[in-house]
């Protein structure tokens, strides 16, 4: 071709690109408010739209890249680990620390030997069961949120920030299964004890990793000052990289390293962390829709058709045996009610870490690993709506709806480049408070504490002394650190 008609058609073949993939990012948004009203995961459209645009080949797409997908998957799943890392509090994991990692431990592990077994009888040789098995054992606690947030729902706490913490932790066990299972198919592993060491070191590693970035980004922000606030978000995104990057090339687990190194940032006072906040929820449902979307290309309904039966069987295993009895085992000892139980053993959801990790042994070569990547995806599929529909439905059968009271509909929120000395919380307004019904006037506020802002409805009120706080206001009041105390006391738990 003369370089003047390449010069032509490398600009169109892109222009053509990126026209498409923009119309399919759109119409991904659009169609997910239709996808939550329907009671399903946003994320099954996603895919959706990705398997109808490979199969139609719009705007040349179609292609069998799984080394392409894996890359872009692994970088999406760092910005959406950033993010579930970076908003989960210290406290939280406390409150769950052990039975969140029994669940993403040994949770994982049941589940896979379950799963097995089941693959097994219906004819799978046990190493590509095993490998099977692994591949689906970890869960996706976003996709449960993101149908209960579009039902307009929310969970109890102490399920909510079980499923939250495990969802953040049990990745890198499946991920270390997965890639110790393909090794075996490839080369069986000599002994037991060798795939227990690999997986203890992966973990340790992790940690390790995870805890020295995360140390290194929190004293490097308390000191370094940008010169704009979209720097931030940039340097917290480097460092997910650094540490995804340096525990992998040490043979540990990246993704648990970019969680616990998110978790650090998270719990730091930082400066504009509110923008930091939006920027890595923006980029958190970027990545899910690129990453889905690309995922959806690698396979097309008629591969589907041919996996279907062994892919729905597998998958009701899973929702409704494995996952169910795995968890049921394991949270006995820790004296959860047992509609708890029974909920957070149906809701395991499964989003797209399994359809990444399905490109594994297509990528190293294993035998029947096609077959493996269509059957999971299948199975993703499967449990979008069972139990994916059935969520917010088992949220209120089990009465786990939380009791917290509405968000503001509006927010203030104060941006600095630094720390301040000094907070600005919003309070809920409950009837039974005994500030209801009261003059700001009359309120015992410490010398350095006021109410800033009352937010009521639709309606934004200036708080003046003779300004009367009723049940369902949403109050703000800036105060120093040490008065927190004394404010909770009249206004309870702050919001947020």
């Amino acid at each position: 071709m003369p370089p003047l008609a390449l010069e032509r058609s490398e600009p169109i073949a892109t222009a053509l690109f990126l026209l498409t993939f923009g119309g399919l990012l759109i119409a991904s948004v659009i169609l997910a408010r239709a996808s939550q009203r329907a009671g399903l995961p946003v994320v099954l459209l996603f895919l959706l739209v990705g398997v109808i645009a490979g199969e139609e080949r719009l705007g040349g797409f179609g292609f069998q890249d799984y080394e392409f997908a894996y890359r872009v998957g692994t970088v999406a799943l760092v910005m959406i680990l950033l993010d579930g890392g970076f908003n989960t509090a210290f406290s939280s994991i406390r409150q769950v620390a052990a039975p969140a990692f029994t669940l993403a431990t040994l949770g994982v592990l049941g589940t896979a030997l379950v799963v097995a077994a089941g693959a097994y009888v219906l004819g799978l040789p046990w190493s590509t069961a095993m490998l099977l098995g692994g591949i689906v054992s970890s869960t996706d606690a976003a996709a449960v949120f993101a149908l209960l947030r579009g039902s307009g729902m929310s969970l109890r706490h102490r399920v909510g920030t079980t499923l939250e913490v495990e969802g953040g932790l049990n990745d890198p066990l499946a991920v270390i299964l997965t890639m110790v299972l393909t090794q075996n198919l490839l080369a069986p592993v000599a002994h037991g004890a060798i795939v227990v060491l690999q997986v203890l070191v992966q973990i340790g590693v992790g940690l390790g990793a995870g805890w020295g970035v995360g140390r290194i980004g929190t004293a490097a922000l308390r000191r370094i000052r940008f010169p704009t606030g979209g720097l931030y978000p940039a340097f917290t995104l480097a460092l997910a990289f650094i540490a995804y990057g340096a525990a992998t090339l040490l043979h540990g687990s990246g993704f648990l390293a970019v969680f616990v190194a998110a978790a650090l940032l998270g719990n730091t006072r930082l400066p504009y962390r509110a923008s930091l906040v939006r920027a890595h929820d923006a980029l958190a449902w970027l990545s899910q829709i690129v990453m889905f979307l690309i995922l959806g290309l690698l396979v097309s309904p008629a591969r589907l058709m041919d996996v279907a039966l062994a892919g729905l069987s597998i998958g009701l295993l899973v929702a409704l045996v494995a996952r169910p009895i795995v968890t049921a085992v394991l949270l006995f000892p820790f004296r959860y009610e047992p509609r708890e139980v029974a909920y957070i053993g149906l809701v395991g959801l499964r989003g797209a870490v399994p359809i990444i990790l399905a490109t594994f042994p297509v990528l190293a070569g294993a035998p029947g690993a096609e077959m493996i990547f269509n059957v999971v995806f299948f199975i993703v599929v499967v449990m979008s709506f069972v139990p994916g529909a059935m969520v917010p439905w088992l949220t209120r059968r089990f009465e786990l709806e939380s009791e917290e009271p509405p968000r503001p509909p509006a927010v203030l929120e104060i941006e600095s480049p630094m720390p301040l000395r000094g907070e600005l919380v919003s309070f809920y307004i409950d009837a039974e408070l005994a500030v209801a019904g009261a003059t700001i006037a009359e309120l015992p506020f410490p010398e350095g504490a006021s109410a800033t802002l009352i937010v009521r409805g639709d309606e934004l009120i200036a708080p003046r002394g003779w300004t009367v706080l009723m049940p369902g206001d949403h109050v703000y009041v800036l105060m120093p650190p040490e008065d927190r105390e004394v404010i909770q006391l009249m206004f309870g738990r702050a919001e947020g």
